[in-house]
């Protein structure tokens, strides 16, 4: 990309989105595009093509999603896979019709099977069975992957993914339900601190292993990869370092200064075991993380505090 390619960021409001837009303007891209949900709907067929043949990008990062934890998942199953196949199909099919240099797509490491060997290697992708809590978000990004690579196959384009794993940092998503596992325990602490709880119950058992990456470092290596790789396989995102969900915990709770007592509510799932991500890949192409997560909690928990009380109960 040079400094003045006409570049679209999709889901600039979001986590990610708004961590590339961060990065672009910080190593010096200046052609910017963005638009929110009210001034383009991704679902909209016609409004997708519409804008791709008015600003015709010359890059496209697809940032775009409908995220959420466990609950938000397993109970909007269908909304899930088809708010993110449509939003996704419709802005890969039409950067390719507007003839864009590139587009790099996000997915999410969840599209690895349940089972998959550890660390899970890129090249582990539809090999045995998903993570049924989170079936149709995978089968939604596996689709938006594979017809990047269909694309390149077919027609010569040069579309990338990338593939992160668990997410955290500035502009996450903290509400009470509908969030992510590490934004919710700092939500959750937070408020059991001001209102003097003196226990807190989280779910399953916290056994469960899990790797967590900043998403400014995410941002760098999406950057990093538009500008230096091409090929149909996903890249892999993440630290190659993981820890318990009980150990998280205690690190949040921690960081925030929440000193009561954690149960552990056994009834509630506990999701996939273990979900720790091969990065040699990315490695081998030149690229490694620079934050540590007990300074990245710190950072996250100071964002979460700048949100104020009512930008909190909106997200």
């Amino acid at each position: 990309m040079e400094k003045n390619s006409k570049i679209y960021v999709a889901g600039h409001r979001g986590m990610v989105g708004s961590a590339i837009v961060r990065e672009l303007k910080r190593q010096g891209y200046s052609n910017i595009i963005t638009r929110t949900h009210a001034e383009l709907d991704l679902v909209d067929q016609r409004a997708v093509d519409k804008f791709f043949a008015e600003e015709k990008p010359e890059y496209v990062f697809l940032a775009a999603a409908k995220v959420g934890g466990i609950v938000a998942n397993s109970s909007a199953l269908a909304d899930f896979m088809y708010i993110n196949m449509m939003l996704e199909m419709n802005v890969i099919h039409a950067a390719w019709q507007n003839g864009c240099k590139k587009l790099e797509f996000l997915g999410s490491s969840c599209i690895y099977p349940r089972m998959a060997p550890q660390p899970m290697p890129e090249s582990c992708l539809l090999t045995s069975s998903l993570e049924e809590t989170n079936e149709a978000y995978a089968l939604a990004k596996i689709s938006g992957l594979k017809y990047c690579e269909y694309l390149n196959r077919q027609y010569g384009t040069d579309y990338i993914s990338v593939m992160p794993t668990n997410l955290y940092g500035s502009n996450d998503n903290y509400h009470p339900t509908h969030s992510h596992v590490l934004p919710a325990l700092i939500r959750r602490f937070h408020e059991a601190k001001e209102q003097g709880l003196t226990e807190v119950s989280c779910w399953g058992d916290g056994s469960p292993l899990r790797e967590f990456l900043y998403v400014d470092d995410l941002a760098n290596l999406c950057v990093f990869l538009m500008n230096n790789y091409s090929g149909n396989e996903t890249v892999n995102a993440g630290t190659g370092k993981e820890l318990t969900i009980k150990e998280l915990t205690e690190k949040v709770a921690k960081t925030v200064g929440y000193t009561g007592k954690i149960l552990w509510d056994t009834t509630k799932p506990n999701g996939t075991p273990r979900k720790l991500l091969d990065v040699s890949k990315a490695a081998r192409l030149g690229w490694k993380y620079s934050t540590e997560l007990d300074e990245g909690i710190r950072l996250a928990y100071e964002d979460f505090l700048a949100l104020g009380e009512e930008n909190r109960a909106s997200r």
